[in-house]
């Protein structure tokens, strides 16, 4: 019989709103190399990062594995326009830095997401409407652009938008 290469990934983010002021998101990611967590707290209304953590528990690359000191850095920093190049800038460029964080943008990502739901509630029921609402939404936090299947470059809601690439 052939050899079949499998592969399977899990990536899930959650947010938690701990107190009226305090919100806790984690993003944890599971396949068949690797397994690691990050988790942020984050202080409303300037959305600051007061407490970050995580833990890679298995890697194809043995070497490195703690990033308890990377993750030290990004306390103090603020989710908002420019935390990816925060991100990156903070935490490096080596092969767990990279995969760290992925996971910290995620977490970022669903602390701005839990902040537009009550918004979405509100979304026109026209498609002409529903595709304006959105595209407005988004050129007003860029932050949004792909953060979302609905979001996303190839969403039919996101056709045509241009944004400033600079808010990355």
């Amino acid at each position: 019989m052939a050899e079949i290469l499998v592969f399977s990934r899990n990536r899930w983010t959650s947010v938690e709103q701990m107190d009226d002021r305090t919100f806790r998101a984690t993003c944890r990611v599971q396949d068949t190399l690797r397994e690691a967590w990050v988790e942020i707290l984050v202080k409303a209304p300037d959305l600051e990062i007061v407490q970050v953590k995580g833990e890679i528990r298995r890697s194809p690359e043995e070497k490195e594995r703690d990033v308890t000191d990377d993750l030290q850095k990004l306390t103090g920093s603020r989710v908002g326009p420019g935390i990816k190049k925060i991100i990156r800038g903070l935490l490096g460029h080596s092969a767990h830095a990279e995969q760290v964080a992925t996971l910290v943008d995620e977490c970022c990502n669903g602390v701005i997401l839990s902040f537009t739901k009550d918004v979405l509630v509100h979304a026109p029921k026209d498609r002409a409407g529903e595709r304006e609402f959105f595209a407005g939404m988004v050129r007003a936090n860029p932050r949004l652009y792909n953060s979302c299947a609905a979001l996303s470059a190839d969403s039919p809601l996101m056709e045509g938008l241009e944004l400033d690439k600079d808010n990355d």
